[in-house]
């Protein structure tokens, strides 16, 4: 029971910040944009991993061909497509989702391997990320 609670409050927090998330997005849409957006000044804290979402030569949940060199994040409530910046020990990179992937527990993102590799990630850590604050046009 408690471990049932304590997943319910994990994923009502992922699903509001997801919210939020969504409505930067929208404005930002509206609002114009550069060619490389500025992130957000709000950066979070979150648990990935360095593994692919999906297996190579397959396609994701969001439709995109998995192979070695292909660079994105898995993650269970934000949208296909959805760009932002992961940061680890230094090195930021905008990326974005290509895959909706199961509740992650005990960590919130799946990072590929080419993404994990530019970051230098290796297995589970904690990293930071935002969104842009301008979609790019």
């Amino acid at each position: 029971m408690r471990e049932r609670l304590g997943r319910i409050v994990v994923l009502t927090a992922v699903a509001a910040l997801a919210a939020a998330i969504g409505l930067a997005l929208a404005k930002g849409r509206s609002e114009g944009g550069s060619s490389l957006p500025a992130a957000s000044t709000t950066w979070y804290s979150a648990k990935a991993d360095a593994r692919a979402p999906a297996a190579y030569g397959t396609r994701t949940a969001c439709g995109r061909l998995v192979g070695p060199a292909a660079e994105g994040v898995g993650h269970p409530v934000l949208p296909c497509g959805a760009r932002l910046y992961v940061s680890y020990e230094g090195k930021t990179v905008l990326t974005q989702v290509i895959d909706r992937v199961a509740n992650l527990a005990p960590h919130e993102f799946d990072v590929t391997a080419a993404l994990a590799q530019r970051l230098g990630l290796r297995g589970a850590a904690t990293i930071r990320w935002t969104y842009p604050r301008e979609s790019a046009r």
